[in-house]
């Protein structure tokens, strides 16, 4: 077998190629004619190919558009022939396809194509909700061929085309002759019936119970009666009243849900359970600070929501989709379960009443008006694939093939700002084939800025972050109009963005308990400190939050000023900013007192007595104990605060930090300056939330995040969020509100009240006292070294360095300053100087330098007791 194997590959010798009988070839004109076939062949699969390429570069709304374009002619076609009597073979062809596909209803399918047509231009991003409306529409037309078909005798084809046109059609026939055969003509029609109820539903995207509810809504409308006649008027803390002309309140629409639902308990307005039993902040077991909606999953998995173009799917940060962020301990829990009597998902109403004697209401404003979303602009329609997507991930699978990476791109969500690819590695391959290319991917995809996920948090793939190059710009008011919003009825819930799968982003400042924003100038830290304080100005009034502004750099904040919202006008002096931090020491010390003599760990289990009555002033006491709103304290510019005073701010920002979550005191600090001698260890230890936008270096990301990352964004708003408990970061990009949208909320909320200013929030916090510029933080030095020359009566520069061990710089100075204040004369060179001021003289002089009045020495510099009854709210 081998010599056969090995002859049979042999080559001849020319004599046996000579001998060898050789074929005749085809005649010339034969030969002619398959080369044209050939060539012609070659052509028109390279056109096609040519065409098939160019294609793929039409972005997916086009080829919507163009399919929209198409199902419109041919409702024009079929309309021409089914209404108006097309006579042509065309008409003649027409009716025999679409009556005979589907009978008599043929008349209808112009309509049904004209209106998915227009769903498909209205809506083409709402891919799920497309395919949703399709697939009821084509199972009701079944179901109505299936019931005219057996109404029709069930004509067979057999006797003829016409009597099957005349009925069902082909489609009544195949659904109606057997189901009518196996089931008896009515069991059919009712099996057929409620199918087609069932596509109405599917069409609609809501369950039969809200039909229900919507149709009893309907006829009590119809005979006159008004739903506030049933169910009493409830008016939750963080409940919505509708404006002027309806008479729907928040507190009855949860209440009907509630029914509708079959819950049979719920909290009141005093956080009490219906069942009796007392509600506590600290019950709840995990509260995630922010929650993401996401929109692609909608009709997945929540079905009261018609249409699928808005999800109810909330995430925790980091973790797979398993949270909805936490309710309000102020709010009922049917607040969080509400849903709108329409049917449709709507954003919390604009019109919010507090019960009178609950957190203190304005005497000025009656009720306080929310601002409308309307005043915030919506966004463009959230792109879920382009042209440049698909470049990018033939890109990424060259880069694999080149260097023989047995890897595959298996898909990529696509954010505002970033698109992630997720690439799924074969059997046997490390990560580190992956992160090794970084270099190469960047190359490849022409962008330097890329960052490489392995893996991405709850998936087993690694995600590649690239730029897009047709970047949108992320709307506050549609964050605050998504599904995380409503479902987050908070006074303390901001809109953060959109995180890199397109989800709105929301996080609760009450949950964090405290931020820290950091990032290079430009990066976009003042628009997030915009769009915070504009959601605060949009969802809470000011018997639920109060701030204090601090803006250093004195332009940056100066649009808020005079909101009722401000409990002192924005502060812009460093100075009066560390004795304002000062203050809100004071205040949380006051709040714990309560906390304390009351017997509560948390101020909203306060509040919830105090609004149930179950908190009473001491007895003989005639304090008149109130509800203490949410104090949030935002200063935008901390560099500037801790070159003035970096020990008194430090010490006030860590007591802060360490004991104000429980007492309802929030703390967000900004800076564009992110070093170790601004961010010290302190704050970094107590304020665990960070958001960290694009910092010039790697170092500067490590002191935000105590990770990378940060130095590669791209800025404009692209961040890394890092809420409370999370080690991962969440790549947002930050919402953006502009300055027209601001000026429009803070005009409609300057309306509604007048602030209510505290005159002690920026005074020294020893009782007026107020220490001259000159004197700094030397001031206890100071004081000693008075003391000390004022009983000795000896001025001598070398007794502060013995007696009080410090050097001879600091000692002259100290002795300079004390002849500025004539408690020593001028210097005699060697000698030691003359003392002015006799020992009986000392308290006095101690007085004046520490800024008070030499009156006030042996007085009380603040009386406890009288100042902490005077505010416990607005």
């Amino acid at each position: 077998m081998a010599q056969s194997r090995s002859t049979s590959t042999r080559p001849k010798s020319p004599a046996s190629r000579a001998k060898a009988p050789q074929k005749k070839r085809p005649p010339a004109l034969l030969r002619g004619a398959a080369a044209i076939g050939r060539g012609t062949s070659h052509a028109v699969g390279g056109g096609v190919r040519r065409i098939g390429h160019g294609a793929r570069e039409v972005s997916p709304e086009v080829r919507r558009d163009g399919l929209a374009i198409v199902l419109i002619i041919a409702a024009i076609l079929i309309a021409a022939r089914e209404w108006w009597g097309l006579s042509s073979w065309a008409g003649t062809a027409i009716h025999w396809v679409v009556a005979g596909t589907f009978g008599i209803l043929a008349v209808a399918i112009p309509i049904v194509l004209v209106a998915l047509a227009v769903r498909l231009m209205r809506a083409p991003q709402e891919e799920a909700a497309n395919h949703r409306i399709g697939l009821g529409a084509l199972m009701l037309v079944l179901m109505i061929d299936g019931l005219v078909h057996i109404a029709e005798g069930r004509p067979s084809p057999s006797d003829g085309l016409e009597p099957v046109q005349a009925a069902g059609g082909v489609l009544g026939f195949l659904i109606g002759t057997p189901l009518a055969a196996a089931l008896t003509p009515p069991l059919a029609v009712t099996v057929l019936v409620l199918l087609g109820l069932l596509a109405i539903l599917i069409i609609l995207g809501i369950p039969l119970r809200e039909v229900i509810a919507l149709a009893g809504a309907g006829v009590r409308r119809l005979l006159g009666r008004d739903r506030a006649d049933d169910d009493d008027l409830d008016l939750p803390e963080h409940g919505t009243l509708k404006p002027s002309g309806s008479r729907e309140t928040s507190g009855s629409r949860a209440s009907l849900g509630r029914k509708r639902r079959g819950f049979g308990r719920g909290k009141d307005r005093a956080g009490v359970d219906h069942d009796g039993i007392d509600r506590y902040e600290a019950d709840e077991a995990f509260a995630a600070a922010a929650s993401v909606d996401r929109t692609e999953f909608d009709d997945l998995l929540d079905p009261r929501t018609p249409g699928g173009d808005t999800t109810e799917l909330l995430d925790t940060v980091g973790a797979t989709r398993v949270h909805e962020g936490p309710v309000s301990p102020y709010a009922p829990e049917e607040a969080a379960e509400e849903s709108a009597p329409t049917g449709e998902r709507e954003a919390p109403r604009t019109t919010r009443i507090v019960p009178p004697g609950e957190q203190g209401e304005l005497e000025n404003s009656s009720p306080y008006v929310l601002p409308d979303l309307d005043v915030l602009v919506k966004g463009a329609p959230h792109k879920t694939r382009s042209a440049a997507n698909d470049r990018v991930v033939e890109a990424l699978t060259a880069v694999l093939t080149d260097f023989a990476v047995n890897a595959e791109v298996t898909g990529f969500t696509r954010g505002p700002t970033v698109t992630r690819y997720e690439v799924e590695l074969g059997q046997g391959v490390k990560v580190e084939k992956i992160t090794q290319l970084s270099k190469n991917i960047a190359y490849a995809v022409a962008s330097p800025d890329i960052r490489i996920l392995s893996p991405i948090p709850g998936k087993s793939a690694i995600g590649i972050e690239i730029p897009n190059v047709d970047r949108e710009t992320v709307s506050l008011g549609d964050v605050l109009r998504s599904q995380a919003a409503i479902k987050n009825d908070h006074p303390m819930a901001i809109g953060i963005g959109k995180d890199v799968e397109g989800g709105f982003v929301l996080a609760n400042l009450a949950k964090m308990p405290h931020l820290l924003v950091a990032g290079a100038t430009g990066a976009g830290k003042s628009s997030f400190v915009n769009a915070m304080i504009t959601s605060i100005l949009m969802r809470a009034t000011p018997q639920e939050v109060r701030m204090v502004l601090v803006d250093p750099k004195r332009v940056e904040l100066t649009m808020y000023e005079g909101i009722p919202h401000l409990i002192t006008p924005i502060i812009t002096d460093p100075k009066k900013a560390a004795q304002a931090l000062e203050w809100v020491v004071k205040e949380m010390d006051m709040r714990y007192d309560d906390l304390a003599l009351f017997g509560y760990k948390h101020i909203d289990d306060f509040n919830k007595a105090v609004r149930a009555g179950k908190v009473k002033p001491l007895p003989g006491s005639e304090r008149k104990i109130h509800t203490y709103p949410y104090l949030l304290v935002i200063v935008d510019e901390l560099a500037d605060l801790m070159m003035v005073a970096p020990r008194d701010v430090d010490d006030s920002i860590q007591r802060i930090t360490q004991l104000a979550r429980a007492a309802g005191i929030h703390l967000v600090l900004a800076t564009q300056r992110p070093s170790v001698d601004i961010i010290t260890g302190t704050i970094k230890a107590n304020v665990p939330s960070r958001l960290a936008f694009a910092t010039s270096s790697l170092a500067d990301s490590r002191v935000v995040l105590d990770m990378p990352g940060a130095e590669k964004l791209i800025g404009q708003g692209d961040a890394l969020f890092v809420p409370m408990g999370e080690s991962k970061a969440m790549r947002v990009q930050g919402a953006w509100v502009s300055e027209s949208e601001i000026h429009a909320a803070v005009a409609h909320v300057k309306k509604q009240a007048n602030p209510e200013y505290r005159d002690d929030v920026t005074k020294p916090q020893g009782g007026g006292a107020t220490v001259a510029e000159d004197i700094g933080d030397d001031l206890d030095d100071l004081l000693a070294a008075a003391e000390l020359v004022i009983t000795t009566q000896l001025g001598s520069t070398s007794m502060l360095q013995r007696k009080l061990k410090m050097g001879f710089a600091k000692a002259g100075r100290l002795m300079d300053l004390l002849e500025t204040r004539e408690v020593v004369g001028p210097s005699q060179g060697s000698k030691a100087r003359e003392v002015l001021v006799t020992p009986d003289e000392l308290a006095s002089t101690l007085a004046i330098l520490r800024g008070q009045s030499p009156t006030s020495v042996g007085a009380p510099a603040f009386d406890d007791d009288a100042e902490g009854d005077e505010w416990a709210g607005p």
